[in-house]
């Protein structure tokens, strides 16, 4: 979104790629995403947002420190990480990648209605708006759209949530989206 050159490097989603010794020079807990930039490494998604945007923002996709707009940014920002991941952790953990014999059903269950909660809100702060914070796109929505994004591939967005599905459709024709996930 912000235009920046950039080199991905990909990580097989397996535990002997994300425990080896090279991706944990990168990340200490074996696990994704991370960044490399400058001879600095960081390894939490919202630290990473907010990095980026100071270091090569200029002003776009945030509000600027100090106005009422700030507050409601930064809250999405971490929301996304805070609150709407960790369900669908549950769920990916307790129903894809931990053994069979490792998964407890239960926890996935838990996991899905503990997401309903987290659509549910978005949904409603989404009515009348096309982003987050309104009609602008910020960082706020990369931070949500990513774990929409997921909640999708999950079966989990549904004709309940007529704002999300929407918005989630905004976001998918974002060129920066299209190109992130292809």
């Amino acid at each position: 979104e912000l235009g920046l050159p950039f080199e991905l490097k990909t990580v097989a989603f397996t535990p002997e790629s994300l425990k080896g010794p090279e991706h944990l020079k990168v990340h200490p807990l074996g696990k994704v995403p991370a960044l490399q930039d400058d001879g600095l490494t960081m390894f939490e998604s919202g630290a990473i947002v907010e990095y980026l945007l100071e270091k090569y923002g200029k002003g776009r996709l945030a509000p600027a420190p100090g106005t009422t707009a700030r507050g409601p940014f930064l809250q999405w920002v971490h929301f996304g990480e805070a609150t709407a991941l960790p369900p669908l952790s549950d769920i990916v953990q307790h129903s894809l990648l931990r053994p069979e014999a490792e998964r407890i059903p239960a926890v996935a269950a838990d996991g899905v209605a503990r997401m309903q909660g987290v659509l549910d809100v978005i949904d409603k702060a989404l009515a009348g708006k096309q982003y987050l914070l309104g009609d602008e796109f910020t960082a706020a929505d990369i931070m949500v759209g990513y774990a929409l994004y997921l909640a999708k591939m999950l079966g989990l967005l549904s004709d309940k949530h007529p704002n999300l599905i929407a918005y989630m459709d905004r976001l998918e024709k974002r060129p920066a989206f299209q190109k992130a996930t292809a």
